[in-house]
């Protein structure tokens, strides 16, 4: 049975069986046999055809969700739950603000806690930028309807819009530093998101109740493991719909 989805992503991506298998080092009757026969690749070949075609390795393979040997991975990755967002410690914040070494994303409406608990937080993102480290800040847009319907489900009304000013405002003197990318974003966000290269602290959020009340998920990415990647991916299609913020 032929993989369609796989064969859509490609025809969606414009990418041939030549060029997949010259990114992979793959033949390209290898490709071939993926799509026409459904053939299943290695999982270092699907997770990079996943993340070519920017699609979810477990839309593109669903039977392979269900391997022993991929939940048990998925399972490992949580290293820590914490029962609300106040329950992680500052120390934590700070430990991987500042051993970042490629990648720091921060995704939320407002995320107004980070500047008001953690010391030096504007320093934090210049330093990691100084360092090389690529920062990017997705915060919301004050004035969209996404932000306006969080301030209501939750009981605060435009005082949530007042929260992502604020931050914004407090971000300004960072923004112009190198290596340091800020977009607004109006989606619904279902987890606030805040990656320090291959750990994550996601916050699920519950309806009418605020995001500081929810618990936290210490998330580490291992070699087989679905939930940082189901995460990442989430924040990747909310970076790609934000504009850029002007300062």
């Amino acid at each position: 049975m032929s993989n369609e989805r796989l064969r859509s992503a490609l025809g969606a991506t414009g990418i041939t069986y030549v060029d997949l298998a010259e990114r992979l080092g793959v033949d390209p009757k290898s490709v071939e046999r993926w799509v026409t026969l459904g053939r299943t690749p290695h999982r270092r070949n699907r997770v990079q055809i996943a993340s070519v075609l920017g699609e979810d390795e477990y839309f593109l393979w669903p039977d392979v969700a269900s391997d022993p040997r991929a939940l048990r991975a998925t399972e490992s990755e949580l290293a820590h739950l914490y029962p609300n967002r106040g329950a992680v410690p500052i120390e934590t914040w700070v430990h991987l603000l500042e051993c970042a070494t490629s990648q720091i994303d921060l995704w939320a409406f407002a995320g107004s806690f980070l500047h008001d608990a953690i010391p030096e937080f504007g320093d934090h993102l210049t330093n990691a930028a100084r360092r090389g480290v690529r920062v990017r800040l997705l915060f919301g847009d004050p004035s969209s309807p996404s932000v306006a319907a969080r301030g209501e489900e939750e009981g605060i009304g435009d005082l949530l819009a007042s929260r992502c000013r604020l931050t914004w405002n407090y971000l300004t003197p960072a923004l112009s530093q190198p290596g340091i990318e800020a977009r607004m974003h109006d989606v619904t966000v279902y987890a606030s998101m805040f990656r320090f290269d291959d750990v994550a602290l996601v916050n699920p959020h519950a309806l009418g109740s605020p995001a500081s009340h929810s618990p936290v998920l210490h998330i580490r990415k291992l070699s087989g493991g679905r939930l940082f990647d189901h995460y990442l991916t989430s924040l990747g299609r909310a970076w790609d719909l934000a504009r850029p913020h002007q300062v």
